[in-house]
């Protein structure tokens, strides 16, 4: 299947949806506090969105029952808002998808609640690394393989695992959309990058076992050695130049 190319009309419409994902990103982290339940973390990712007149991308997904996907220490990806209460020292991930005017924005980082064990904090650093050097190598002429060996490569030299099960995606006007961006490959091998090309990258690492497992929820995936793990996501725009990062944010989200 082909990878769709925005034109600069399209581009300028995944600027806005992905401007709202961030602002909606940055404002339900500055929320992730001990004591707050991951379900009110949800329910007000939700008003943000109705306030900046979009709605979320992963609600009723497939069947998916949360407005954001917000997962705690081991848990990996597409943890659910319930009666979980945050704890000081837990690891928080918000992924947020939302669409605006027909175009899919999706971004997502990881949030420690105050201070952390030094050597999660390390794990969060090489994740938020990793996905920065994948971005700077996602340049026109380029073979995905190559970034996605990249980020391969910075992770195991750091002693980490990635998932191999859940990758990156090409985003436009569907949440998934060609190519599919895992956070592993060989260089050499893949699609050329094409500027008009827009590619949610998002390495997921565990600090453990890349081995997962999905809960009975039949959605959270959680590591299997219980170890935590770290997300970061961007979407970003392949241009002739310099990759351009579509949901770019000013703030570092930290307790």
């Amino acid at each position: 299947m082909a990878i769709p190319i925005k034109n600069p009309l399209e581009a300028e419409k995944m600027r806005a949806s992905c401007r709202i994902a961030s602002q909606v990103l940055e404002r339900t982290g500055a929320l992730v506090q001990p004591g707050v339940t991951t379900g009110e973390i949800d329910r007000a990712a939700a008003s943000f969105m109705r306030e900046a007149s979009a709605k979320s991308a992963f609600l009723n997904y497939r069947g998916f029952p949360g407005n954001i996907c917000i997962s705690v220490n081991d848990e990996v990806v597409h943890g659910i808002g319930g009666s979980r209460r945050i704890q000081y020292g837990d690891i928080v991930k918000l992924d947020i998808g939302v669409v605006f005017n027909g175009w899919v924005g999706d971004t997502a980082t990881t949030i420690p609640v105050g201070v952390i064990d030094p050597a999660v904090q390390r794990l969060l650093q090489v994740t938020e690394d990793a996905l920065a050097l994948a971005i700077g190598m996602a340049t026109e002429g380029r073979r995905l393989g190559d970034m996605c060996s990249g980020i391969e490569d910075e992770i195991i030299a750091n002693g980490y695992s990635v998932v191999r099960e859940f990758v990156g995606h090409g985003v436009g006007r569907k949440l998934h959309e060609e190519p599919q961006v895992p956070n592993y490959g060989r260089k050499g091998t893949g699609p050329k990058l094409k500027a008009g090309m827009v590619l949610a990258i998002e390495p997921m690492v565990n600090m453990g076992t890349g081995t997962v497992k999905i809960l009975s929820d039949g959605w959270t995936v959680v590591t299997a050695d219980g170890k935590p793990s770290a997300h970061f996501e961007h979407s970003v725009l392949i241009t002739k130049g310099t990759p351009e990062i579509l949901t770019w944010r000013e703030k570092t989200l930290s307790r």
